[in-house]
This record gives C-alpha cells, structure tokens and sequence, in this order.
C-alpha cells in the first residue's frame, strides 16, 4: 500500500513501548526514531504540540498522541492479531481496565518514586489496585490466550515496576500477594515480540538510576 509510519518514541517510556509491540504483533513496517526527552525533536513537538510527549504515532502525514488511543487506531486499522475484542461489551472492559491501569496503577507507582513522604500510603495504594486486578485475570493473558490491550497497558507493571522495585529498595509485585499477576508478567516479559521491542530490566536500570535512586 506504500504506506508510512511513523513513531516517535523513548526506551524509558511503557507508553511508547505499548505502541512497539502492538506494531511488532501486526507485522506492521515502520520507522522508529528514538527521542532524547530533554532535548525534544522538532518532528516531536510538531506531530504531539498539545502535550509534547512520546509516544507519537504517525500513518502517511497524520499524527496520534496518547498511547491508548494510538493502540485503537493501530487495531482498527491492521486486522492481523486483534488486540480488542469483537464484543462491544469485552471491547468496553478492555478501555475501561486499560484506563485503570494508567489512571491508578501508573500514577501512584510514580508517586512511590517521586514523593517521598508519600511513599508508605502510595505503596499501600497501589496494592489495593494490584489486587483489583489480580482478580480481573482469568486466563493466561488478559487478552485470553494472546496478548490484548489490557496486558499492553499492564506493560507497566511486568516491565517497569520490577526496575522500581530495585531502584527504590521497596517491594510492590510479590508471588505471595499476587501470584496471578506475577506468573502474567512472567508470561508477557518473555513472549518472543515483547522481549525483542522492550528495554531489558538493566537497560531500564541504567535510564533511571541516575533520577530514582533514593540516594539522590
């Protein structure tokens, strides 16, 4: 078809990851261009002007922002491994517990990191939404038996909060609380296309040491 695409993306970002293994999935061809976050390219800023962050996505001269709604797009476009489900109600849940993931497990993750005097309670926080979601995994995936956009979303938590853990001196994911979610992220860490596309747990190490460590 000739087509172009494009994705302006970050190895530190679980957001623009979500988009690399969707694309990877698909079989999709498409030009990666990794940015430099505090040196942000001009094709960055031009393609994401409202919130200037990765991921951007752009098909032949249009451009996306905001990961979820890039993996919509990218599912209603090329067919091959759906990533949403067909039922309208299954494909409601999906957003819903990809929403849930960005809006609760993301953020108070992020405050274990970043606010300091707030770390006990976010910590308690984000267990009370693991075990939300430990109850909503039924299968292998959430997805079912293939990867899906709710485990896209919960890249996150397989790939990012292990690198927290260990950067932080602090525990979030154990086997004895979560034994579902920790053999999921097992799976999903090393699935063939995620581990080909993903940062390793030492790369992700050596991107936010130098920001996270508690020492700092």
């Amino acid at each position: 078809m000739g087509e172009e695409v494009k994705l302006y993306g970050a190895r530190g970002s679980p957001f623009s990851n979500r988009v690399n293994i969707a694309l990877k999935l698909k079989g999709v061809e498409y030009k990666y261009y990794e940015e430099d976050l505090k040196n942000k390219s001009t094709s960055l800023l031009k393609y994401n002007p409202i919130h200037k962050k990765v991921p951007a996505f752009v098909h032949n001269g249009k451009p996306l922002a905001e990961s979820l709604v890039i993996l919509e797009y990218i599912d209603e476009t090329w067919k091959t491994h759906p990533i949403l489900p067909q039922h309208p109600y299954e494909r409601a849940q999906a957003r819903f517990w990809s929403r849930f993931i960005d809006d609760k497990i993301v953020t108070t993750t992020i405050k274990v990191v970043k606010v300091k005097e707030e770390q006990k309670n976010a910590l308690e926080e984000v267990s009370e939404y693991l075990e939300i979601l430990e109850k909503e995994l039924k299968e292998k995936y959430f997805g079912g038996e293939s990867i899906g956009m709710v485990d896209l979303a919960g890249n996150f938590i397989a790939q990012w909060i292990p690198t927290i853990e260990e950067l932080m001196g602090v525990e979030i994911l154990t086997e004895a609380k979560f034994p579902k979610l920790c053999k999921w992220s097992h799976d999903f860490a090393t699935h063939p296309v995620v581990k080909e596309v993903s940062p390793s747990k030492e790369e992700l190490v050596a991107i936010f040491k130098p920001r996270w460590s508690p020492t700092n």
